[in-house]
């Protein structure tokens, strides 16, 4: 298997049972008529922020895995461990043949992850080298398997598709921050550029600001 050009951590059987199987009995009957469906949900230690989903499956999911999410945060970049404010739950089903562009996430994420929910078998996460697509990697689908990394800025490339036999349905747990000038402090990357970038990107930008 070829080596990622940036550090990813890869956990099997992520979830608890419990949450496994209450996640996928919920969104595995949902329709889907466009390219993706996503149901954002975000929660801190203080309140809900926004809900699409149940609140008390919403907290439970924030209490189980929290500190869990920070250990790897402070793995894989230690110095955004201070900069963290919320967390970010998002279940995304991609429609079959569908993909979403080569990308290197929002600099609001200091944490990005996704834990595969539904089917069995599906396109795992892809991996690039840079934003042309070289040197892909996929970090293979198994049911209940997470992958995380940090972003950073132009340097994160990746993507997602669905095959063409079944919907995509993933769980997609971002730790989140509102400092996006300490962000681009620490990525030693130029701050005014960087979020023009964000604020400009005709991908990045309508996807997260996608709504049930």
């Amino acid at each position: 298997m070829k080596r990622s050009p940036f550090k990813i951590k890869i956990i099997d059987n992520f979830l608890q049972k419990r949450d496994l199987n209450e996640l996928v009995r919920i969104f595995k009957r949902k329709k889907i008529l466009n390219n993706f469906k996503v149901y954002h949900n975000e929660i801190n230690d203080y309140e809900i922020i926004s809900s699409s989903i149940n609140k008390k499956i919403l907290k439970r999911i924030h209490k189980n895995y929290f500190l869990k999410a920070i250990k790897i945060l402070k793995e894989l970049s230690p110095q955004k461990v201070k900069l963290y404010d919320y967390s970010d739950f998002t279940i995304i089903i991609t429609n079959k043949r569908s993909q979403f562009p080569i990308h290197d996430d929002t600099p609001n994420k200091l944490l990005s992850g996704v834990i595969y929910l539904h089917p069995k078998e599906n396109t795992g996460t892809l991996f690039y080298s840079d934003k042309k697509g070289s040197n892909e990697i996929e970090i293979k689908w198994k049911k209940n398997r997470a992958v995380f990394f940090a972003r950073k800025e132009k340097e994160t490339w990746h993507a997602y598709k669905s095959n063409q036999n079944d919907y995509r349905i993933v769980l997609v747990y971002n730790l989140m921050t509102y400092q996006l000038n300490e962000v681009y402090k620490i990525e030693n990357k130029n701050f005014l550029l960087g979020y023009l970038r964000f604020k400009i990107n005709p991908f990045i930008f309508k996807y997260f600001k996608i709504t049930v």
